[in-house]
């Protein structure tokens, strides 16, 4: 076997690293120190073992990264090891910043394509859309590499150019361009505009540095542009980010000095009080939040907070229920550990964490909820009753519309996403789309079925796996005689018939496609404004604000700190890190 003389010195480096750990802890006080220090130097021994005995050539750095993760992963899914090579991720999840070319690649059918181009950036001005696909980087092919790989070739620092060759279909053919690359800055806010004549909308995408200004900019342009007279500030699908900046953000409406919120950790200084340090630039304007099962974090302390302080009405599902704090620390040779470091408290004193990470795990090995029982319930300003361990509980909910199984398919296989590439490639820029009335020629949408058929596009249900699971116990209980025609007939009628179901779901798809299509041409803000126009808990919102808002939180325009003592919290897990599919470049 030929020797490889790098490993040894990697090896080498390795244990250095180890060892400086256990020099570190040795000096430390006995007792769970000394737990620690023997654990390391187990696992430097084993280590240095399995490279000097076992009968292939391990790699040793693969071997460290599989320790770490597996170590990590018997903690919670949000305390993460970043190598060197990934620490541009994580401070793109802080800032939202980065250079490159301003668009979203991700790899579909094995073809490295372009799902989203930003609005404003390189990538737009040089006519690069989404659904072009990608053939080579300044000359190098991309068929076969990864898609990370494919990233970092697009990004660079700001001011350089790159040479992209892209494959555009439906008769676009192959282009060459170049593109100047700039610092990319994905916006907070997505969308903010005008519901009617006197009610604002923000939708607030992330919490990246910066986002509590860009919502303010937003909230004062609405507000002295616009006449906005009351605002509905939307959550949805919001992963949360920042502590900061949610603080912020509720600053913005409760009064200077009012605890937003606290944490506590296991080291002192993660006791602290987080108050509004600012002058509110809407203290007395009508305010409701929408939420779902995706906002979470950073999305619940705002939303958790100006429910505990009666300060606004919470609007849609019940959130995601993610209730500690991570901070992200430097470890050795540059790399990094976000790690767990404290829960949070709303304003009323509860931790809305949901999953026990440090408790009783089930037969899968996933985290449990704490039961209902150990749950305590608190007070908001108002005397209203608030629950912890359960997410932020909407004062009025609104059911999401269920998403059909085809439609789940048909995103799932990128149909969509190609046949709206189709339909936009037919459009000239004489014929651009209005985002809001926007609608489907019956050709366009009756070109769907045979664009399916000829990409063979094929789909079950959930109803075929469940009479499969019937029909399985129909076997087992000798019921076949019986049951033999009925089940038959309920093979036919729920077999997946594409002409059927498309009939039966045609206004959900065609709205998806008809979202897809508008995307191309008005990008992130104009596929948002459009939906408004038929989002059933954004009009819940508009019925709200008035007289049952004042019935719902009893709100005078005043707020203050709930006078609830009892703090605590009766799970213990870790929050939510929001990151989005594709990779930015």
């Amino acid at each position: 076997m030929k020797h490889n003389r790098l490993r040894p010195l990697a090896l080498s480096t390795l244990l250095v690293a180890i060892t400086a750990c256990i020099s570190i802890y040795a000096v430390r006080p006995s007792g769970t120190y000394f737990e620690v220090t023997k654990h390391l130097e187990i696992l430097t021994s084993v280590f240095k073992g399995v490279h000097e005995f076992y009968v292939e050539e391990p790699e040793p750095g693969t071997l460290m990264s599989v320790a770490i993760d597996a170590m990590l992963d018997e903690l919670d899914p949000y305390t993460i090891y970043y190598p060197e090579s990934r620490i541009e991720d994580l401070r793109f999840m802080n800032t939202g910043e980065y250079g490159g070319i301003g668009a979203l690649v991700q790899p579909i059918d094995g073809r490295t394509t372009v799902i989203e181009v930003y609005e404003g950036y390189p990538a737009q001005e040089a006519g690069i859309r989404p659904g072009d696909i990608l053939l080579s980087v300044d000359g190098k092919t991309i068929d076969g590499e990864a898609d990370e790989d494919v990233g970092e070739w697009l990004k660079g620092e700001s001011g350089s150019q790159v040479k992209v060759r892209i494959d555009r279909p439906f008769g676009g053919g192959v282009l060459d361009l170049t593109v100047d690359r700039a610092k990319v800055r994905v916006p907070a806010v997505t969308y903010s505009g005008m519901l009617d004549d006197t009610t604002g909308y923000i939708y607030l995408a992330k919490f990246t540095r910066g986002s509590a200004g860009e919502v303010r900019k937003a909230l004062m342009s609405l507000r002295d542009s616009a006449g906005m007279k009351q605002l509905v500030l939307d959550l949805r699908g919001n992963g949360g980010g920042l502590l900061k900046e949610s603080v912020s953000i509720v600053n913005l409406f409760v009064p200077k000095g009012t605890e937003i919120v606290s944490t506590r950790g296991k080291s002192d200084q993660w006791n602290k009080s987080y108050l509004a340090l600012g002058r509110p630039t809407a203290e007395d304007m009508p305010l409701v939040v929408l939420i779902d099962g995706q906002s979470a974090s950073a999305s619940e302390i705002v939303s958790g907070t100006l429910q505990d302080l009666d300060r606004a009405v919470i609007v849609g599902m019940e959130s995601f229920g993610k209730g500690l704090v991570q901070q992200t620390k430097d470890m050795a040779f540059n790399t990094r550990l976000k790690v767990t470091v404290a829960k949070y408290y709303t304003a009323s004193g509860r931790c809305i964490q949901r999953l026990d990470y440090g408790g009783e795990r089930d037969a899968q090995g996933k985290a449990k909820a704490v039961s209902d029982t150990l749950l305590r319930t608190f007070r908001t300003t108002g005397g209203r009753p608030v629950i912890e361990g359960r997410g932020i509980q909407p004062d009025i909910e609104v059911e999401t519309p269920y998403m059909s199984t085809l439609l789940q398919r048909l995103l799932d296989e990128y149909e969509v996403f190609h046949y709206a590439t189709r339909v936009a490639s037919a459009l000239d820029s004489t014929d651009v789309p209005d985002p809001v009335s926007y609608s489907m020629t019956e050709s366009d949408w009756r070109g769907f079925i045979p664009f399916l058929e000829e990409a063979g596009f094929d789909y079950t249900t959930e109803s075929l796996a469940a009479l499969e699971d019937l029909r399985e116990i129909v076997r087992m209980e000798q019921y076949d005689g019986v049951a033999g025609e009925a089940m038959q007939q309920l093979d036919r009628a729920l077999e997946p018939n594409l002409d059927r179901d498309l009939g039966l779901f045609e206004d959900e798809v065609r709205q998806t496609l008809e979202e897809e299509v508008v995307l191309r041409f008005h990008y992130a803000a104009g596929m948002v404004e459009r939906s408004l126009t038929r989002d059933p808990t954004v009009s819940r919102a508009l019925d709200v604000i008035g007289a049952e808002m004042a019935e719902v939180i009893g709100w005078s325009g005043t707020t203050g700190a709930a006078e609830d003592p009892t703090r605590g919290c009766a799970t213990a897990a870790y929050p939510f890190w929001h990151g989005s599919g594709g990779g930015a470049t």
